[in-house]
């Protein structure tokens, strides 16, 4: 059991257990019933003091997600509410918690894998959107003019007649680039994980927007970076505060989404965007720019890809085709360039040898086809509806004290409570009504804030986004309320 501290941080060292221990509960690997380390084992773990210790688990007793036994321990609690008065369950399994990993969380356990719900969770694409018809007789004919491809390796660096594709893919986007800089990997979360085994290692500085895609706070946390962060405002991060950050700390990698930004659909100007680059070179900083659907606008285009701007090798570039064209094939590639790029194809072959030849020739005909562009298209039409649709149900049924940030493109929508509203709580509520969404929490690498939450439209039929957001409507109302009723209550 592994338990996360940065001594150099300016969050209390009792802050960060809490945090840490918090993630882990909230990842799923501390299950119901799961006895925490002693104070005094945490102690000497840790090499803090028992003050410390004891501090973050009467903190996380205060808010439910332990319960104390006198004479036995603490034990995570059954979901987070208050705290009940019975025995916790021991589980066969405990001694494997003696077994150290170095997973500090894991968020996107706890949200995917429920087909029964309707998943507001999930920034995926309908299904029924995708050329279901087209790859199916592509794959067909795959089989038939090259029936041994089962039986074949790809290159390490991916089919090279898809790379010829992708690189004149990347030139709608103003990316200039030579397809011997273009790595194909098994999606853009790979991509992540190959730069974060490549370039960071324990107490390097990674800076990242706040809030940001969980899926990248997850790796840079287990390489065990120092994870600093910058606050987004509506035209991207903000400068000021990333420009201080890497005047004092010199970090190492600065990763952000500036178009569609995920979690909140900002996009970042282009001014900010050439503001950013040109910080990363003067602190000799790698940015990874993370671009899943910038095809996905719904007005105007946006901005050209910082990677664009790039001609000293700054930027690694990521653009996963999972989102837009097909999922289950698991595709994305990587651009980059110099001997940044060099390791990067060397991290590729120590991690599986290369991605898989039958789904990189799957792609292949669709992305060669102007079908592509008529399906980015539709799918343009498609989701603008489910996001105007979206729109219109939180405009008829929130309260008022609940806002949201109207995005022109991408899958997602951001929704903010009052400060004092905890979405991790109504999350719960929501899947007893079979709902899910992400709540903000997950977003946020260090400081949590917890009265946000992430709510995609993309994914569910218009059907099921009518049912799904009534339900978390009738939740809001229920729960400001109740707070305005107690606030309201006579003291005598």
């Amino acid at each position: 059991m592994h338990f996360e501290i940065q001594r150099n941080s300016e969050i209390s060292l009792s802050k960060q257990i809490y945090l840490s221990i918090v993630d882990q509960i909230r990842s799923g690997f501390l299950q119901e019933g799961t006895q925490l380390p002693s104070i005094r084992t945490l102690t000497k773990q840790l090499k803090v003091s028992l003050v410390t210790v004891a501090k973050a688990y009467k903190k996380l007793e205060e808010d439910g997600f332990v319960t104390s036994i006198q004479g036995k321990g603490s034990f995570v609690n059954p979901e987070r509410k208050e705290v009940v008065n019975r025995q916790p369950k021991v589980s066969p399994y405990n001694w494997q918690l003696s077994i150290q990993d170095y997973l500090p969380r894991s968020q996107f356990s706890r949200f995917h894998q429920v087909p029964e719900m309707i998943q507001l969770s999930s920034s995926m694409i309908d299904p029924r959107l995708f050329p279901n018809r087209f790859l199916e007789q592509e794959v067909q004919k795959i089989f038939v003019h090259n029936p041994r491809i089962l039986s074949q390796y790809a290159e390490v660096q991916g089919d090279l007649e898809l790379r010829h594709e992708m690189a004149a893919y990347l030139k709608r986007t103003d990316i200039t680039t030579d397809p011997d800089n273009i790595l194909v990997t098994n999606g853009s979360q790979q991509g992540i994980g190959l730069i974060a085994r490549t370039f960071i290692g324990p107490d390097d500085v990674v800076i990242m927007e706040a809030p940001t895609y969980p899926g990248a706070i997850d790796v840079f946390r287990g390489r065990g970076a120092t994870v600093l962060t910058v606050p987004i405002d509506k035209d991207g991060m903000r400068i000021d505060i990333l420009q201080s950050l890497c005047d004092k700390y010199k970090p190492k990698v600065i990763y952000t989404v500036p178009t569609f930004h995920n979690p909140t659909g900002v996009i970042t100007t282009a001014k900010r965007r050439r503001q950013i680059l040109d910080i990363a070179q003067s602190s000799n900083s790698i940015i990874i720019e993370d671009d899943p659907w910038n095809e996905i606008y719904f007005s105007k285009k946006p901005p050209v890809p910082i990677k664009s701007l790039d001609d000293s090798g700054h930027v690694i570039y990521l653009k996963g085709l999972s989102k837009t064209f097909a999922p289950g094939c698991r595709i994305g590639v990587l651009v980059a360039s110099g001997s940044i790029f060099n390791r990067l194809l060397a991290a590729k072959a120590n991690a599986d040898l290369g991605s898989s030849l039958l789904t990189q020739k799957m792609i292949l005909p669709f992305i060669k086809s102007e079908k592509s562009m008529e399906h980015i298209k539709k799918l343009r039409t498609a989701l603008k509806l489910r996001r105007d649709l979206v729109l219109y149900l939180l405009s008829k049924y929130a309260p008022s004290e609940v806002s949201w940030y109207t995005p022109e493109g991408g899958l997602n929508l951001w929704i903010s409570l009052p400060d004092w509203v905890d979405t991790n709580s109504i999350l719960l509520e929501a899947q007893k009504k079979k709902v899910t969404f992400l709540p903000g929490s997950a977003c946020y690498p260090v400081e949590l804030e917890n009265h946000h939450m992430r709510l995609s439209f993309s994914y569910m039929s218009e059907q099921e986004l009518k049912e799904g957001v009534k339900v978390l409507c009738h939740i809001f109302h229920s729960v400001i309320s109740s707070k305005t009723a107690h606030d309201n209550a006579p003291f005598f």
